[in-house]
């Protein structure tokens, strides 16, 4: 009965560590709000910056998990670059290092347990008073209380060592055996991490264990090499279903702490001698923080030199996505990670390129199908299989893209952020509307060359500079798409638009002119049909402008210049 309570005793405790460490983390989160991101947009091509910003970010949030997370969103939006996340990345390892500091000189150098509950007590008072209401600043004293205290009852509830010797004769013969040793426990150390989802939390038992004289010094540290290990899995999992270059960053960051803890282990005695040397007489908890510090310190140092082949390395890890031109399966919208669900503007941006990808079909589907009717005796089947496969595709694109912004759009708690997803749909439905009318423009040139229709070299001469306004409109809204527009770029879509207008009136009129001198009438009703058809993409093209301004001037983050993303049709 005594084994089971204590068990429970252990099990709480570490429930009250995990819970309070996540509180913490999200409650900081949301006292820092945009300025995390505000920081992370800071980051430039310079890899000491962006080293520089992933440990500043870790050091607020408490959680490289979590700044992995941040991290990989901000990939998935396109906000960082691969070489720019691998940085952060590296610089988010070792500011976790600064958890197992705090914790080793607070925690059990310094009895904090009696300001843990005055820290929740506070942190209750700020959550629920009315009057006092800051449940974000709340939020973050209830963790850093709760974290404390689990850590406090967690000292309490490891029995003493002495009183079991059998299980220190286990480790013992487990920790016997040499480089197998290392490994056996360095694998215990990442199967930890991913249990509890946390480094910082899976460091802080380690720690505790350390400290109660259940594990000695190399085992410890062979358990936190295991831990750098375990954290990637929540960057890996937060990237599944993201964007290539979203899972191409957590690859690399499992790629980095993997071959650290290799290089490592190779010198793993000498590692120990050294920081046995350098940390004297301090308690376990202080040495194991000085080896978990200096091991990411070395590790980043070795590894920032190299993080261009750790990002080719990578690529080749997760290549490339088939292109506009193969389309091949079923289409998927973008799975946002936890930090995007609670950012939806970074959300926005992945789909914003979604909608690019989607545009660059449209206008591909244009000047092919303008081609066909130019020249309809080309037209295979081949051709219009392809064309059909475009349209079908963004049909799928419209349709569940729509579906994730009709929703999304209902849920954002900023009427902005709102704004921008009802901008965002319109412009979806506009462009799968421009597909349609070229679909319906090879299917002219098809029937055409069907029923051996007879078209004009003159009409065909008049439609060309019509057909290539359109092909341009649809062009400034894929670069508009991209780079953040202004008024004078709604002013030339008017203006386009207006030609194409009048263009239309004479093109109609020289029409009606050549049916009266004699041409062939089905074949110069298909030109007018042709005329309708890109009138009506001018008009799609204009609507599309209009609400790429207005989606631009709701929010603000989306009128960032992005860079093209690598699985997006060129």
């Amino acid at each position: 009965m005594t084994a089971i309570y204590q068990l429970f005793h252990v099990l709480g405790s570490l429930g009250l560590l995990v819970y309070g460490m996540r509180l913490l983390s999200d409650g900081v989160q949301r006292v820092a709000g945009d300025r995390l991101q505000s920081i992370l947009n800071y980051v430039t091509a310079n890899r000491f910056a962006a080293v520089l910003t992933g440990f500043l970010v870790t050091v607020l949030v408490q959680s490289s998990s979590a700044t992995t997370v941040m991290i990989v969103s901000f990939v998935n939006a396109s906000l960082l670059s691969l070489t720019q996340a691998i940085g952060a990345i590296m610089g988010a390892n070792i500011g976790t290092t600064v958890t197992g500091w705090v914790i080793a000189l607070l925690g059990f150098s310094v009895d904090i347990s009696a300001g843990a509950l005055p820290a929740v007590g506070l942190g209750a008072i700020l959550i629920f008073s009315k009057r006092l209401r800051r449940p974000d600043l709340g939020e973050t004293l209830l963790g850093f209380g709760l974290l404390f205290l689990g850590l406090s009852f967690l000292k309490d509830a490891v029995p003493d060592i002495s009183a079991h010797p059998e299980i220190l004769e286990r480790i013992a013969a487990l920790s016997g055996r040499g480089m197998l040793s290392v490994l056996l426990f360095v694998g215990i150390g990442a199967l930890l991490t991913v249990i509890v989802q946390s480094s910082s939390a899976a460091v802080t038992i380690t720690l505790t264990m350390a400290y109660a004289g259940w594990i000695d010094f190399p085992v410890a540290a062979a358990i936190i090499l295991g831990e750098n290990i375990g954290t990637t899995v929540t960057a890996n999992l937060a990237a599944m279903g993201g964007t290539v270059n979203g899972r191409r960053a957590a690859r690399a960051h499992l790629v980095f702490n993997a071959l650290g803890v290799l290089w490592m282990f190779l010198l793993f005695p000498q590692a120990l001698r050294l920081v046995h040397y350098a940390a004297g007489s301090r308690l376990l908890p202080t040495q194991l923080a000085l080896f978990h510090t200096g091991f990411n310190l070395v590790n980043t140092a070795i590894f920032i030199w190299f993080v261009p082949v750790l990002a080719n390395l990578a690529v080749r890890m997760v290549p490339d996505t088939a292109d506009a031109a193969s389309l091949e399966g079923s289409y998927q919208v973008p799975i946002p990670t936890a930090y995007a669900e609670n950012h939806p503007e970074l959300y926005l941006l992945e789909l914003r390129y979604e909608v690019v990808q989607m545009s660059r079909i449209v206008e591909s589907m244009i000047a092919d199908s303008w081609k066909l009717f130019q020249n309809p005796e080309a037209v295979t089947e081949e051709h219009l299989l392809s064309l059909k496969q475009r349209e079908d595709y963004t049909d799928q694109m419209q349709e569940k893209i729509s579906a994730v912004l009709a929703s999304f759009g209902f849920q954002a708690s900023r009427e902005s952020t709102t704004a921008a997803a009802i901008a965002l749909l319109r412009i979806v439905d506009e462009l799968e509307s421009v597909a349609d009318s070229s679909y319906n423009i090879a299917l002219a040139a098809d029937r055409c060359q069907r029923k051996k229709l007879e078209i004009s070299p003159e009409a065909l001469q008049e439609l060309e500079p019509y057909a290539q306004r359109a092909i341009a409109f649809t062009g400034l809204v894929d670069q508009r798409l991209l780079t953040p527009g202004s008024d004078e770029d709604l002013r030339q879509a008017k203006q386009l638009e207006e030609e194409i207008n009048a263009l239309r009136n004479v093109l109609k009129k020289s029409s009606r002119h050549r049916i009266q001198q004699g041409a062939d009438l089905k074949g110069e009703l298909l030109v007018l049909d042709v005329i309708s058809h890109l009138e009506h993409m001018g008009d799609y093209a204009l609507n599309i402008a209009e609400a790429i301004r207005h989606m631009n001037a709701r929010v603000p983050l989306l009128m960032k210049t992005l860079e093209p993303r690598p699985d997006a049709p060129a």
